[in-house]
Order: structure tokens, then C-alpha cells, then sequence
């Protein structure tokens, strides 16, 4: 039986990427062969399509998170059966009906859950929880100012901060306010309000944290909107973004624009500024990634999140999703179904 999965194959717009037939793979040792139920679509993705992501060169087939069933073990894996339901963060590959993973990768899971939904919180909800709870170490009460308010990462920030009792503040366009305010906070129109200004018309003195995906000269804005002992959490740079996709004079501009934070500027502001890179966290700390993931499966199998699945597309229309994605037309997260 043959694999179907999406590949681009040279650098470019969503049309590069095609549907492939190709031998089924097989899981080598230590790998676990997943048949995909489906995997999400995120802006990581663009940036491999277009050739600007670290260590990732065409031909390639995108996917950075799947939710699936156990097909077949590699030798040695002990810690899976076939048919169980897992997710992973794989980073690429995701886009595809069947992919082998390492089987340290793999949570496996026994709650009956929306395929759509569950590998939602993969990388969504996982950037989130950890930005909030390993990072910021967010406390009922605090504030906190999120980006993006109504993509993937900000509705997740926005639930999980609900959860945890935060007042909360989330950047949208005007036509996606009500979801925002929907979700516990104030909606602020980024493209005709000065953000800076409204937070601290809100709150006099500025919030808590600030969750920003956009980066370059956008990190000394944020920062501004903190308090004294806020903390400001960097995750992205979708300000080298142009109509939808990266562009190289803009990854120079961002990068030469980028605010340089001294030592001594963040002790005189008693503020405190990090990066987060979800796959280099789910290297380093595979303890924190299961017992993350697996918190969040509880939630979810609880009814306590409810990630929003802004669309559910055949895998074969890929390029499709990309088209909505670059247009930022969305609100919640765009998910690929594999076999379905």
C-alpha cells in the first residue's frame, strides 16, 4: 500500500506543495510507524516551505505535530503497543498519512478525543502552557498582554490564563474582538490603536507579562508595556512576515532593529526578558514535554480547554490551508485530516 504525503519541493508559495505516492515507510530501530489522523498547520510550516527555517532544507514535507495510532514498532521500542493513540512534536513530516517517529516523542493517550482537537494542543497549547507556567510563572491576579490574540497560541494563552485567573489583554484585528472578548480578555485593534497606550490606559502602570510572536524592533514595544517585575516572553518573528510570507530584507531589518537588553537596563527596570523555542525545550527537557503534554490531555479530556479548529482540510488540499494561513483569515488553528 502506498503513502500519500505533501512535499515541497523547491522553495515558494503554497503552490509548490504537492501530493506524493511513495513506498510505506519503515520505522528503524527505536521508531514507532504512526498512522496520522491529523496534523496541524502553523506558521513554522511557512517558514520551511519557503526555505527560512534552521536546519531544514528542501525537498521537505512540512507538519510539526501529528495525533495518530501505533502501526508498526521498530526494534527495541517496549513503551508503545500497536493501536494505541499518541501525539508527537515532529517538528516536520506531519503532513502525511503514515510517518515513522522516535518513540521517545510519542504521548500516548486512552481518552476518546476529536483527532482535530487533540493534536491542537501539541504545539499550540504546549508553547502556551509552558511560556505561562515554566517561564513566566504567571499568578492569579497578574496580567498579561498577548499577541495575536485569535491565532493558535493566543486562544490557547487566553483559555489557559482563564484557567489560571489572569487579567488579560489580547491584540486583534476589529473583526475578530468578540472571539477575544469571548475568551476573557480586552480586545485591543492593533491596526489602529497604539498598544503601548491602551495598556497603560487599562492598567496605569502595565501588565505582568507579554507573550510576543512578532519580534525585531516590536520586543522594545513590548517591553514598555511591562510593570516593574514584569516579564516579557519572546516566541516568533512574524514581523519579517510580507502579504503572507517571509521575506529576507525583512529577517535583516528585524534582526538589525532588534532592542539589545543590558544587564543593567533590566535590573534598573527590575524586568526580565526570555526566548522560548518549543523544539529545542522538547529536546532538552523530555520530562517537562510528557508531563506538559500529558497535564493537557487531562484538560482537554475534562472539557476544561476547547481549542478552536478554525478549519479541517483534507490532506490533499495543503495547499489550500497555506492560502488561509498567509492570509491570517482564521481564527483558532487550521488542522490537515490524514486519514479520515
Amino acid at each position: 500500500m502506498p503513502n500519500k504525503r505533501i512535499i515541497a519541493s523547491k522553495k515558494g508559495g503554497p503552490e509548490v506543495l504537492k501530493l506524493a505516492e511513495e513506498p510505506m515507510p519503515e520505522p528503524r530501530p527505536g521508531e514507532v510507524r504512526m498512522k496520522v489522523f491529523a496534523t496541524g498547520v502553523a506558521f513554522a510550516d511557512i517558514f520551511m516551505r519557503e526555505g527560512y527555517y534552521p536546519g531544514v532544507s528542501h525537498p521537505v514535507t512540512p507538519g510539526y505535530d501529528i495525533v495518530g495510532e501505533v502501526d508498526k514498532l521498530g526494534d527495541g521500542v517496549t513503551s508503545l503497543q500497536p493501536e494505541q493513540i499518541a501525539l508527537a512534536l515532529t517538528v516536520t513530516g506531519g503532513y502525511a498519512e503514515y510517518l515513522c517517529v522516535p518513540a521517545v516523542s510519542l504521548v500516548p493517550f486512552q481518552h476518546e478525543l476529536d483527532p482535530a482537537e487533540a493534536v491542537s494542543i501539541v504545539l499550540n497549547y504546549l508553547t502556551a502552557w509552558q511560556m505561562m507556567h515554566r517561564f513566566a510563572h504567571a499568578a492569579p491576579g497578574e496580567r498579561i498582554l498577548v499577541y495575536g490574540a485569535a491565532g493558535g497560541v493566543g486562544t490557547a494563552l487566553l483559555q489557559l490564563g482563564q484557567l489560571a485567573g489572569l487579567e488579560m489583554y489580547g491584540t486583534a484585528s476589529k473583526a475578530k474582538h468578540d472571539r477575544v472578548l469571548d475568551l476573557g480578555a480586552t480586545p485591543i485593534d492593533y491596526r489602529s490603536a497604539d498598544f503601548v497606550q491602551e495598556v497603560k490606559a487599562h492598567t496605569q502602570d502595565g501588565v505582568d507579562v507579554v507573550f510576543d510572536p512578532i519580534g525585531g524592533s516590536h520586543l522594545g514595544r513590548s517591553y514598555r508595556s511591562l510593570r516593574g517585575g514584569g516579564r516579557l516572553l519572546s516566541y516568533g518573528f512574524s514581523s519579517v512576515m510580507s502579504q503572507g510570507r517571509p521575506k529576507i530584507a525583512k529577517f535583516m531589518a528585524a534582526f538589525l532593529r532588534m532592542p539589545r537588553f543590558s544587564a543593567l537596563h533590566l535590573m534598573n527596570g527590575n524586568k526580565s526578558v526570555a526566548g522560548y523555542m518549543i523544539q529545542t525545550l522538547a529536546e532538552k527537557r523530555r520530562d517537562w514535554y510528557r508531563e506538559d503534554l500529558a497535564t493537557l490531555i487531562d484538560l482537554l479530556a475534562q472539557k476544561k480547554i476547547k481549542p478552536i479548529v478554525a478549519e479541517r482540510i483534507p490532506l490533499a488540499e495543503a495547499a489550500r490551508a497555506h492560502e488561509l494561513l498567509n492570509m491570517s483569515a482564521v481564527v483558532g488553528k487550521i488542522v490537515l485530516m490524514c486519514n479520515q
